[in-house]
């Protein structure tokens, strides 16, 4: 690998500022610590900051010494999860129920070993904005930054994302040109019969029989609306109906989520439930309450950029190591709101399979969202040559 020496030789340093991350854990909107820290660190190192947008939200400037007025941004998320974390290290969460379980401390840790290369070498022409969101996890940040402003008061021709990916082998990179994340969302359906003795069902209107025949019915969007190549997820994960053996209840609900790669399948999707739910409601003599929200859209990386993004990858492992028509995963991120306003790309770095965590952690698979994970400081020197490295082929770019 062609790592950038002095951001090899801050690995201690940056592995510690990442561990530090981790140990104080903080959620959606709330990351004031972690926004205080990074704040800290892009002074020390001289470069002008901006905070608050989108809440805690932080972006740096960081100008080159040459004449130029192209600008570029990189981003990295903050927050954390709330769940409880199974690991017994040092650095373990010291807030209960709050974990660093996607390892945006160490995407944080990769863009500020970044932003410490780019402000102490700036024989470029131009600007790099390192852009450090709160909110992932549900909470939108990235719009809500984007509404605060930060593309009008910080212009810039391309944007770009990482994350680090669990099972991907350390030292290899993924990505692909259109959608490499889906759309996340959201719906509830709310059956109301009419409650009644269970050994009388005659005399109420059964809402768990509508629900049955309904969540059958849901699942012929999938397989018979839905073209069978556009992927697409509908998945009920809750119903609740009834407290009793022998009680007819009044209502009962189905919950879910729904997963597309494009909008019109979207759209598509959300319709047929719409129409499927009124109508089987309407034929078992129930009445319906039908809500979708939509949280994120599909994270669609731009083909020129995906393409930059892997050449720029295949200087630093080499050709072997980079997957550049990665397969998409159903998982969501809120990058997709910044793709949405600007050309860029999101790539995956891989995380390894777990062997860089220590014995005694806790059980469980080296996965994102899970009690026993951990982000591998092995790839805080890659992620952040990485970065540097996209930034400047990026403002030298013709």
């Amino acid at each position: 690998m062609k790592l950038l020496e002095p951001i090899v030789a801050w690995h201690h340093d940056i592995s510690k500022i990442r561990r530090d991350i981790h140990a104080h854990p903080e959620l959606a909107f709330e990351e004031f610590r972690t926004a205080d820290v990074v704040a800290a660190k892009l002074e020390e190192w001289g470069i002008e900051i901006h905070r608050g947008l989108g809440g805690t939200g932080v972006v740096g400037i960081i100008r080159g010494k040459l004449p130029g007025d192209r600008a570029v941004g990189l981003r990295a998320d903050m927050d954390a999860l709330p769940m409880q974390e199974a690991n017994t290290f040092e650095h373990a969460s010291k807030n209960d129920g709050k974990m660093h379980a996607c390892g945006h401390d160490g995407h944080t840790a990769m863009l500020l070993a970044a932003a410490q290369y780019l402000s102490q070498h700036r024989d470029y022409a131009g600007i790099v904005y390192v852009i450090f969101q709160p909110a992932e996890e549900g909470g939108g940040g990235a719009k809500r930054m984007i509404d605060d402003g930060l593309f009008t008061r910080f212009p810039m021709e391309a944007v770009f994302g990482m994350h680090n990916w669990p099972g991907m082998k350390t030292g290899q990179f993924g990505v692909t040109p259109g959608p490499i994340m889906a759309s996340s969302n959201e719906f509830s359906i709310i059956v109301k019969g009419k409650g009644t003795h269970a050994g009388m069902p005659n005399l109420g209107i059964d809402p768990v029989m509508a629900a049955v025949q309904l969540a059958q019915s849901l699942q012929t969007i999938i397989t018979r609306n839905r073209n069978p190549l556009d992927a697409a997820v509908l998945s009920i994960t809750q119903i609740h109906a009834g407290s009793a053996d022998n009680v007819v209840p009044n209502h009962a609900e189905l919950r879910g989520t729904v997963r597309t790669f494009t909008l019109d399948v979207l759209d598509l999707i959300e319709r047929r439930m719409e129409e499927i739910a009124r109508h089987t409601c309407a034929a078992m003599d129930c009445e319906v309450e039908f809500t979708f929200q939509r949280n994120y859209p599909p994270t669609i990386n731009h083909p020129e950029e995906a393409a930059f993004c892997a050449d720029v990858m295949r200087d630093i492992v080499g050709e072997a190591n980079v997957n550049d028509h990665v397969q998409p995963t159903m998982g969501a991120e809120d990058f997709a709101f910044m793709l949405q306003e600007l050309p860029g790309c999101y790539v995956w770095i891989g995380n390894g399979t777990g062997d860089h965590r220590d014995s005694g952690h806790g059980l469980g698979p080296c996965m994102l969202h899970n009690g026993s994970y951990d982000f591998n400081d092995e790839l805080l020197p890659l992620g952040g040559t990485y970065w540097v490295q996209l930034a400047l082929k990026r403002l030298a770019k013709a």
